[in-house]
């Protein structure tokens, strides 16, 4: 009995491994960009719970917090960070 290939012979069988290779780098490659992507995407998250923004006067604890950094940096003297969370105490 006779096996008829289609005319491809040995080219054939060589092309089909060579793009069977290629698939399965494909998909390798593509699983890997997926994970990268996934596990990338908590760098910038600081962790914990975020915060309840739905809590009342959240809003003005977060805008201290914030003002008592910049004083603990050094980016504003005393006076300002007494006057500036009087203010924020007075508008709550």
């Amino acid at each position: 009995m006779m096996w008829y290939d289609g005319g491809w012979g040995w080219g054939g069988w060589f092309f089909m491994a060579v793009f069977m290779v290629l698939f399965w780098a494909l998909v390798i490659a593509g699983v890997v960009a997926l994970v990268r992507y996934l596990a990338g995407s908590h760098h910038g998250h600081q962790g914990g719970p975020p915060p309840p923004s739905g809590e009342p006067g959240w809003g003005s604890r977060h805008a201290e917090d914030l003002l008592a950094e910049r004083f603990a940096r050094g980016e504003i003297d005393e006076d300002e960070y007494k006057r500036r969370l009087a203010l924020l105490r007075e508008h709550r």
